[in-house]
């Protein structure tokens, strides 16, 4: 007896598997492009190692939910560092772990293609918006 022919549908699922694992970057961008991570990881870069509440207040706009969620994502993925000590009340602080200062280099070069792309931008405009005065 032989097996029928897998649907289209999970023929197309298997064939999206295999060319995300054929693109070396792919899990790694799969991993930074989820909501608030690169902003996470980038003040966890340039501020230092910080307590939930001092994360919250430096990532503005997340909630505490959608924080916590994506600091147990990063930490599983070995990128933070969650350090607990058992005082009253308990103190836990949250930093770049090895792997996640491996980042640096590109997360500063984004930054600066960021900034320059910002200032191309406005300097673009500068015409556009002295035609409107």
């Amino acid at each position: 007896m032989t097996n029928p022919a897998p649907p289209a549908a999970v023929r197309r699922e298997d064939a999206a598997v295999d060319a995300r694992s054929a693109c070396p970057v792919d899990a790694v961008l799969r991993l930074l492009m989820g909501p608030w991570t690169t902003y996470i990881l980038y003040v966890l870069r340039t501020q230092g190692p910080r307590r939930f509440g001092e994360l919250k207040r430096e990532v503005t706009g997340i909630s505490a939910k959608v924080l916590t969620e994506r600091l147990r994502m990063l930490e599983e993925a070995q990128l933070v560092r969650r350090d607990y000590q058992a005082t009253i009340p308990p103190q836990v602080t949250y930093s770049l772990a090895p792997r996640g200062a491996e980042l640096t280099p590109m997360l500063d070069m984004v930054k600066d293609l960021a900034l320059r792309w910002q200032t191309e931008d406005a300097v673009a405009l500068q015409p556009a918006r002295q035609a409107a005065e």
